[in-house]
């Protein structure tokens, strides 16, 4: 039986989640129908642009996605300190680019006239926004059911598009989110479609070597601040460069034909996170398959656990193998 949300997700443990939507019926969201010839690979486009939409508005930065055929996988990291230092009208600017809001809010915004009790209003209703533009649920409902229209439309039907509920896990510590977002790159590779991460369509890794080719890091991306971007405080505590090696490493053996060993510069990356080689494949290859719930070390699994009132820490044995295996 799926876990309420609130089991699913605690700020207080991490910031960091891998969301993953799969759609009904035979639908697509990219790639051609076999047996009606037809492409759905428009739709790429209408998922991306959404996504980066979103992250404009919401307190919620993309770390890594990818848009396969009948699915989508996101990492999201969730920048609740953010949010503090936005105003009332820092939040209801930001909320009516995606809702109609009230009334009330729109005066407000606009600098029209309002009186005491009113403006009171605009307050509780601005904290109630607040609280959504970081909640993965409604940034999830905001990307799904536009793209479920506009779906529908076109197939000329009703009905759901996506499946009822998104699936969500819990990062909870460095070697979890970096296999999470190798996994979520890879999936085009593995899933064959792609030969290279370089050549992997709409999907995160492609834009950030994209960006690398130019000396940048893609404005959509949550960036990298290892080695590179010192002077940041918000980002991924790796270098770029590290992690794009990882990739591509991993890429190239993923495929039964090209069936290798990582090589000594990656393997010490893994060493700093505590995984052994064997377990990064295993990782990067069944991510989805191995954990089902939150993913982290044996530790962080059960302080999640009592966080979310959960009476069984489940994955400790997994962890055990795959992330505290070096």
């Amino acid at each position: 039986m799926p876990k309420p949300r609130s089991q699913q997700i605690s700020l207080s443990d991490t910031p960091y989640y891998h969301i993953c939507s799969r759609t009904v019926r035979k639908a697509f969201l990219c790639g051609v129908d076999t047996e009606t010839g037809v492409s759905f690979e428009h739709r790429r486009h209408w998922i991306e642009k959404r996504i980066f939409q979103l992250s404009q508005v919401f307190s919620i930065d993309i770390c890594a996605h990818a848009v396969m055929h009948n699915h989508l996988h996101l990492v999201l990291h969730v920048d609740s300190e953010q949010v503090k230092k936005w105003s009332t009208l820092d939040v209801l600017t930001r909320w009516h680019k995606l809702f109609k809001g009230t009334h009330l809010t729109k005066k407000y915004q606009h600098n029209s006239p309002l009186d005491k009790y009113e403006l009171e209003m605009v307050e509780e209703t601005a904290m109630a926004y607040k609280q959504r533009l970081i909640d993965i649920s409604w940034f999830m409902r905001s990307l799904n059911e536009p793209i479920a229209r506009q779906a529908n439309k076109e197939d000329k039907c009703t009905g759901h598009f996506w499946e009822g509920r998104f699936k969500s896990q819990a990062l909870l510590d460095e070697g979890a989110l970096l296999s999470c977002m190798a996994y979520v790159d890879l999936n085009p590779v593995r899933a064959g479609i792609a030969a290279t991460p370089e050549q992997s369509s709409f999907t995160s890794i492609q834009l950030r070597i994209k960006a690398a080719i130019k000396g940048k890091q893609p404005s959509a991306l949550l960036p990298f601040i290892g080695n590179e971007h010192q002077n940041k405080t918000t980002g991924l505590a790796f270098s770029l460069k590290d992690y794009l090696i990882l990739v591509d490493e991993t890429g190239r053996i993923l495929r039964e034909d090209k069936r290798g060993a990582i090589n000594a510069k990656v393997t010490k990356i893994l060493a700093r996170l505590h995984i052994s080689d064997n377990s990064w494949l295993t990782l990067t290859t069944n991510f989805e398959g191995i954990f089902t719930g939150a993913v982290g070390t044996a530790e962080h699994l059960c302080v999640f656990s009592e966080h979310v009132g959960l009476k069984r820490t489940h994955g400790i044995a997994s962890a055990e193998a795959c992330l505290n295996s070096a």
